[in-house]
């Protein structure tokens, strides 16, 4: 490694700084997922008001995300443009996540459903606040072409143990030797797991460094009018940013992997059960969830390492194809392994499945970094704010639409949860959707990343034409622990 790379390395406790940061950001979306179901089977809430819980505070969030970025980009403090929402964000979800589940079957359904729309929209804004900086922190952490890869490899191993973790809810939520009833048990788990993750959201905000940008007169002002007339710049932004082709391209491709993937996700229950079990919830035990641990772990241990690896031998995009390629094999082998009898046969696909997922945003959230340098280079402005926000509205979108599928889907295979027969056919349904869907949107991503033209050699020519410009600037900064 050259001298250049080494004085552009990140020290470790930074990198893990980062990656606490993570794991709160995918903790809470996790046990919030899990928890959902409880305002169903044990709150008696109609479909109608669980769809309203569901999205509209995922649409309020993606309104709020661009501005969000607007204003952190352009923020200027002593504390630099990102630590402050950092640390007023992780207060305000961790407080409101607590809060939201404080739900009692005495109270009235109407009572319930406004409570908990209510703290869900409060929450939705203070993980707005805390995400947005948060991931514009991480692209920000280095200009170095591979260690955005290790900061951000590293981020996502750590951030996978949520998915490790939160599984395990069902487990205790419907263990009659922990808690009565699943409502009670979201009751106390939220105090935990609010209370717990807040303060690991709050340690990029305090151990992170950052410039001081008080006097950098590149920023524009922030106050009511500009904010208020930043939607113009966001959609300007979004202009700009859907321009940059490899940036468009990064977008699409996560679009297509990660809303497939979340379409059939849900369907790993009930094809454990109603297939491997034949219905029999009790027999099926801990299987699904062993499905989701499994996952999470092969992801943490196996996939990431390898990831990280693979991309320093052999470019992010060829790395994003071979891992690709590699989870298109991991969906047809769980199309065989899938056995009535024996549901350990699952287990051996899992590491070529997570290879999928466990890949996308340790490779695409350091080639949105090497994106941000193309765009500084054409525009002269730092916008990983607005960039990440984009990036990640396209994530929610995808969520969202993920959610109506997997609706259209069941009722296309005539599939009735909660019954304990099935029609015939609806269960095979089910699992041909469950490895056509993302065998066939992982084919779309890839094929839209095929001719990615931002590679290691022209990021670093971009980098030596950003610091000729910038050695001929006098700025002002400090850096503040």
């Amino acid at each position: 490694m050259s001298e250049l790379d080494l004085s552009n390395r990140v020290p470790m406790g930074q990198k893990i700084a980062f990656g606490l940061g993570m794991l709160a950001n995918q903790m809470f979306p996790a046990a919030l997922g899990i928890f959902m179901v409880v305002l169903v089977e044990n709150l008696g809430m109609p479909s109608w008001m669980w769809g309203v819980l569901f999205f509209v505070p995922r649409i309020v969030d993606a309104f709020f995300d661009p501005i969000m970025g607007f204003i952190s980009d352009n923020t200027k403090s002593v504390w630099g443009r990102r630590r402050q929402y950092i640390l007023i964000g992780s207060i305000i979800m961790g407080i409101a996540f607590m809060l939201m589940w404080q739900l009692y079957r005495d109270d009235s359904l109407m009572y319930n459903f406004t409570f908990f729309l209510t703290f869900s929209l409060i929450f939705h804004l203070g993980l707005s606040i805390f995400s947005v900086p948060y991931v514009a922190m991480g692209y920000e952490m280095s200009d170095d072409f591979h260690e955005r890869t290790s900061i951000m490899a590293i981020s996502q191993w750590i951030g996978q143990f949520a998915w490790v973790i939160a599984p395990w809810f069902w487990v205790i939520m419907y263990d009659p030797s922990w808690f009565p009833n699943a409502d009670t048990a979201t009751r106390t788990l939220a105090i935990w797991v609010g209370s717990v993750f807040m303060l690991l959201a709050m340690v990029p905000a305090i151990f992170i460094k950052s410039k001081s940008t008080k006097f950098d007169d590149t920023l524009q002002p922030l106050t009511y009018k500009t904010i208020g007339g930043s939607l113009k710049e966001i959609l300007i932004s979004f202009r700009e940013a859907f321009s940059n082709k490899p940036f468009r391209k990064l977008c699409v491709a996560t679009f297509f992997i990660f809303n497939a993937f979340n379409t059939v996700a849900g369907f790993t229950f009930f094809i454990v059960v109603y297939y491997l079990f034949n219905g029999d919830t009790a027999s099926a035990g801990i299987w699904p969830t062993l499905f989701g641990c499994g996952g999470a772990l092969a992801t943490t241990f196996i996939v990431i390492p390898i990831v990280a690896w693979i991309s320093k031998k052999m470019e992010k995009k060829r790395a994003f194809l071979i891992c690709q390629g590699i989870s298109i094999f991991g969906y047809i082998l769980l199309w065989f392994l899938f056995i009535p009898g024996k549901p350990y046969l699952f287990l051996f696909a899992l590491p070529f499945f997570s290879f999928g997922i466990g890949s996308l945003f340790t490779l695409m959230m350091s080639m949105t970094a090497d994106v941000c340098d193309v765009d500084e280079l054409e525009s002269g402005k730092r916008r990983e704010g607005i960039f990440g926000a984009i990036y990640w509205w396209m994530v929610k979108f995808g969520f969202a639409i993920a959610g109506l599928l997997t609706g259209v889907i069941m009722s296309a295979v005539a599939f009735k949860a909660g019954a304990p027969t099935q029609p015939e056919g609806a269960v095979t349904g089910l699992r041909l959707f469950f490895s056509g869907v993302p065998i066939l949107g992982t084919l779309i991503a890839m094929w839209v990343m095929w001719n990615y033209d931002l590679t290691e050699i022209k990021a670093k020519e971009i980098k030596k034409q950003l610091d000729a410009r910038k050695g001929k600037i006098n700025t002002v900064s400090s850096d503040h622990l």
